[in-house]
């Protein structure tokens, strides 16, 4: 079974998306779909990315690059890849141009809620929320399953408007992330926040707390230079990956996630998973993951969260993670894809598509 992804947020961002999408690929490698006409047939994940396109720098965030596709092209490569079913990640340039690739066709296609826009763009410039969830609503309308990481996210859309929405559950990688011994040689505790460093995620809120030993922030983004010559007492570690930043969580005390926006935040995951209380505020993400699981402490006094979660047992976090796989993940994507429907005709002996560029 070919699976095309079409997503805008791409490599070399650093982001969940894209984490999510990557992890996925990977996990559904060793899975196989049964009931189909070929026995154990196995799962395969291409991408349609902006690489494959000339880009121009996002305004006010020129990290990120947005692609500037063509109908023609965004045809030949989905004739190229000749999948079996196609999923949007995202609801950017790429995204809307395969949403019309479908609908031309009257092809099914799912998609997924990855990011609450409204909120991103609220915090740049003054546009009502109502007319970025009424277009967000338009976009995702014809899909036959919009995936939400959450309960909650996914009770959120269907109120909102939405229809068709199923859940689709988040992983964690317990082979790079989990307890070790590491010192940063930093006094502690150490407070640690991983995350893109831009407007939306919340940082003043951490960094201006009163606490003791060190904050770090991992991450970057277009308000680092800002907040590094702002709060001189924090240590700037810039982008990690990899063993890097499975040591670094493991090093901290606490992590803390200050932002109010997120959908999920898989760093709450490797948090976790590495032995690392949260501390965050009691809002939608890291309530949804936590809930009420004594691994982490929510509070809208984001100080007083940090100091209850000192006294959060770590093999508590450990044993939380480990009921979250990318596996059983991968696995939620693909029986949701199936049960919409949303396999292209020819994989049960019927005449294949033909895809036209």
């Amino acid at each position: 079974m070919r699976i095309l992804v079409a997503t805008d947020a791409w490599h070399p961002q650093v982001n969940g998306v894209v984490r999510t999408l990557t992890k996925l690929a990977d996990a559904a490698k060793g899975l196989s779909v049964e009931g189909l006409s070929i026995e154990g047939l196995g799962v395969e994940f291409t991408f349609l990315t902006p690489q494959s396109f000339r880009t121009f720098a996002m305004p006010s965030y020129r990290d990120v690059r947005l692609a500037m596709p063509r109908p023609a092209r965004i045809a030949k490569l989905i004739a190229e890849a000749r999948p079996d079913s196609i999923h949007i990640a995202t609801e950017g340039p790429i995204g809307l141009m395969v949403r019309r690739y479908c609908r031309q066709r009257k092809l099914p296609f799912t998609t997924s809620f990855h990011t609450r826009f409204p909120e991103y763009v609220r915090a740049r410039v003054p546009v009502p929320g109502s007319l970025i969830w009424r277009a967000l609503r338009r976009f995702h309308a014809p899909s036959r399953a919009v995936m939400a990481a959450t309960p909650a996210l996914a009770r959120e859309l269907t109120e909102r408007g939405f229809d068709n929405v199923v859940l689709w559950p988040r992983g964690v990688d317990t082979h790079l992330f989990h307890p070790r011994a590491i010192d940063l040689c930093l006094p502690a505790p150490v407070f640690l926040s991983v995350g893109r460093v831009a407007v939306e995620k919340n940082l003043e809120a951490f960094l201006d707390l009163k606490l003791p030993g060190t904050k770090v922030v991992v991450g970057d983004g277009p308000a680092r230079a800002s907040l590094e010559e702002a709060y001189p007492d924090a240590i700037f570690l810039g982008e990690k990956h990899g063993e890097a930043l499975a040591e670094i969580y493991a090093a901290a005390d606490v992590f803390v996630f200050p932002s109010k926006t997120d959908t999920f935040g898989l760093v709450l995951l490797e948090a976790l998973a590495s032995g690392l209380p949260v501390a965050a505020f009691p809002v939608k993400g890291p309530r949804d993951v936590i809930g009420d699981a004594p691994v982490g402490a929510l509070d809208h006094d984001l100080r007083s969260a940090c100091f209850t979660a000192l006294s959060i047992s770590r093999q508590d976090c450990v044993e939380f993670a480990a009921n979250y796989t990318w596996e059983a993940s991968a696995r939620a994507f693909i029986d949701s894809i199936r049960a919409v429907g949303a396999v292209l005709p020819g994989r049960n002996g019927a005449e294949q598509p033909r895809f036209v560029a």
